[in-house]
């Protein structure tokens, strides 16, 4: 009703003063990117394009081309920023190649990193989620309450429902923080978990290597010079792993409650 209407600001007497800010302003091509420009700059948080499209009173396929052209512009003019499409909306960041300085300014004296438990556990809900805790720790084999805790409290997983079974375990997931940290527009863009996996061949290798040589290395690295894919995997597996330093590949149990 008109009530309501004018409490709400949609009284069309009332609006007859106000003057449109963008009214004279030109609205050719220059002008969309010069403003989408603006509106990243002041951007907390990756824009979506549909808000984008919104505001510049156009189409979301136009905000893409605005985009796919700023992001040739900074390129080929060698800015030391880029525009990237990260979790679901656009956003300014540093060139990567340029990693080196903002680290040296950023990082220096900073000790708040992920430890290696952390890192693991991280990984199973990106590949997994929705995933219990439970779950989580009969894959890694250890306690995981500290580490989930940590990465609640970071913000890169969170509570996304629970199980139907017995017991209803809580199900987590990972976070939007958590693909704008890894620089992903969505969980599509994560490499595919068979690159990290030995093929059959090279698990064969290892089993030979185990039975034969009693945890040798060097019966490890002859075995595995069998295969055509193993380069580089048995220095860091057998060298590391079945010399007793797995807490330094995979993490324990004290591992699991070290400050991230």
């Amino acid at each position: 009703d008109e009530d309501s209407a004018t409490v709400w600001g949609l009284d069309s007497d009332a609006d007859e003063g106000l003057v449109d800010p963008l009214a004279d302003r030109p609205q050719g091509p220059a002008e969309e990117a010069r403003a989408f420009e603006a509106l990243l700059m002041v951007a907390e948080d990756p824009l979506p394009t549909t808000v984008v499209a919104d505001v510049l009173g156009t189409s979301e396929a136009r905000v893409t081309e605005l985009a796919e052209e700023l992001q040739a512009f900074y390129e080929s003019s060698e800015r030391g920023f880029v525009l990237r499409r990260i979790a679901g909306g656009y956003r300014i960041q540093s060139h990567p190649d340029l990693a080196g300085y903002i680290e040296k300014m950023v990082l220096e004296g900073q000790t708040a990193k992920l430890s290696g438990a952390a890192l693991e556990s991280l990984a199973i809900v990106a590949y997994k989620q929705p995933v219990s805790r439970a779950q989580i720790a009969a894959i890694r084999g250890v306690n995981v309450d500290a580490v989930m805790r940590t990465l609640t409290q970071r913000g890169y997983v969170a509570e996304l429902g629970r199980d139907g079974g017995p017991g209803q375990a809580v199900l987590y997931g990972t976070t939007p923080l958590f693909l704008e940290n890894l620089g992903l527009d969505s969980l599509d863009d994560l490499p595919p978990i068979a690159d990290f996996v030995p093929d059959t061949q090279l698990v064969e290798a290892l089993e030979r290597g185990l039975s034969a040589g009693e945890h040798d290395p060097r019966t490890m690295r002859q075995a595995l010079g069998e295969t055509d894919n193993a380069e580089g995997f048995s220095d860091n597996l057998a060298e590391r792993s079945l010399t007793g330093d797995v807490a330094a590949v995979n993490g324990d149990a004290e591992g699991d409650s070290e400050p991230v």
